[in-house]
């Protein structure tokens, strides 16, 4: 599942592209159809929680290409002429590049399944991103910068503020902590002591923006993400998809259920609810 973490190895290695002349585009969705970034050079490639942005220039001016994974995205970067590894039919984006050293030995970026496309000019970027929360992968984690105080007090305030809503769908709120996904949050939970549907209120924001920052950092760069301290093939997390295993610390079976749940069809969380798992014992119900 692509959370955070997974979108900033993708803009790291992205980032070898950085000045490179773009030279043919394909945008196979229906709102940019006719749209083109060839002859742009990709200024910069940078993560923002679960969202990756291009920085695509001409001495004129900057558009962003903005792209979300969603559930079943994916990148693939590999020499142009060369075999898809993923189906064409889910191709929404193409871009070939220029080679190095050699430009004529292109290079082209696939994206499937992407859940979102868009483009902006630069100056709209503000506009779009407004609403994203601090991401502890984040340069300014630790010290001023889009907010007047470091990210991770900024986190602290709107977790607080989300008073008595679920633990877990706070966690999940891309504007409270961008690029927490489910599995981070079902972790979290566990870690925290609480249960997923327990109020946000319950626990302390210091400790739990802590262990967010702590465990997203650990993961960056690794190939399975460890929650136990075990790198092994279903010994790494605590809970997240173990339902009716024995809890890693008392032996109770791990439960799962829903968060989120809508009230009725018209409710705005219909269809959105998120599988969520938990120890009976160490995370008790409200």
């Amino acid at each position: 599942m692509p959370e955070g973490d997974t979108v900033h190895r993708l803009a790291e290695r992205m980032a070898s592209l950085e000045g490179r002349l773009i030279t043919s585009t394909d945008f196979r969705v229906p709102r940019l159809a006719t749209a083109s970034l060839t002859g742009r050079r990709i200024e910069r490639v940078w993560a923002w929680g679960k969202n990756l942005y291009w920085d695509c220039t001409t001495s004129d001016d900057t558009l962003v290409l903005y792209t979300h994974l969603r559930m079943d995205g994916i990148w693939n970067i590999h020499a142009a002429g060369t075999r898809w590894r993923s189906p064409g039919h889910t191709a929404r984006v193409v871009v070939r590049v220029e080679g190095y050293p050699d430009p004529a030995r292109e290079v082209e970026l696939v994206g499937h399944e992407l859940g979102r496309v868009e483009l902006w000019p630069a100056l709209d970027y503000p506009q779009h991103t407004g609403h994203l929360g601090p991401d502890p992968l984040d340069d300014d984690w630790d010290a001023p910068g889009r907010w007047d105080t470091p990210g991770r007090h900024e986190a602290e305030e709107r977790l607080r503020a989300q008073g008595t809503r679920s633990l877990g769908e706070s966690l999940l709120d891309q504007r409270v902590l961008a690029g927490v996904g489910n599995v981070y949050c079902n972790e979290l939970c566990f870690l925290l002591g609480a249960h997923p549907t327990s109020p946000a209120s319950g626990v302390s924001a210091s400790r739990a923006v802590d262990l967010a920052a702590q465990t997203m950092r650990v993961n960056r760069h690794a190939s399975r993400r460890v929650f136990t301290g075990v790198n092994r093939p279903g010994q790494n997390t605590f809970v997240y998809g173990r339902a009716g295993q024995p809890c890693r610390h008392c032996a109770t079976p791990i439960r799962s259920g829903f968060l989120g749940g809508a009230t009725s069809v018209a409710d705005p969380r219909a269809g959105q609810e998120r599988v969520m798992w938990w120890c009976p014992t160490c995370q008790p119900s409200p």
